[in-house]
């Protein structure tokens, strides 16, 4: 019942992330790996560097939200209960409700004065998935902008090669 304040994560949408990122995370560090070969390192330029520092920042994020995804999926409703009580804090007359959020990852325990608090996925996957993006894109950037600065010079070479 979605006006259930007990409610927490849509278990649909729970399984669904599991069974999209595992795949994609499995799929991304099998080529990242593939990116360590010998030689592979020999055609190794800033522009494919960048993208796979990127990448890598990609997968690791991937990893840490999957990871916060386990700790929720293998968390039941009464351990999640319990984990809300155990943690609240001192001056919270009552709890009401409890939601479950996926951007950012967290399972909300809200209390009736107002406030409310975040319980059973660990206190580092969030701020550390804002970092892992904030290097993913200038990685991501990083590489475009030397990848269309190698075509523009190539183009300006070839062209004076043509005039001569």
């Amino acid at each position: 019942m979605a006006s259930d304040p007990w409610q927490g994560h849509n278990s649909t949408a729970l399984f669904t992330l599991v069974l999209t990122v595992t795949p994609t995370l499995i799929g991304l560090t099998t080529y990242l790996c593939s990116r360590m070969t010998p030689s592979a390192r020999r055609r190794r330029t800033p522009v494919r560097t960048w993208r796979d520092v990127s990448l890598a920042a990609i997968a690791l994020g991937l990893a840490l939200y999957l990871w916060g995804l386990l700790h929720i999926l293998f968390t039941d409703d009464r351990a999640q209960a319990q984990e809300c009580e155990r943690r609240r804090p001192d001056g919270i007359p009552a709890l009401v409700g409890r939601r479950g959020d996926f951007v950012p990852l967290r399972l909300v325990c809200e209390a009736s004065d107002g406030h409310d608090y975040s319980v059973v996925v660990p206190g580092y996957i969030n701020p550390s998935l804002v970092v892992l993006l904030l290097l993913a894109l200038i990685a991501a950037a990083a590489s475009v902008l030397l990848h269309h600065k190698r075509r523009k010079h190539h183009k300006q070479h070839t062209s004076t090669r043509k005039e001569g």
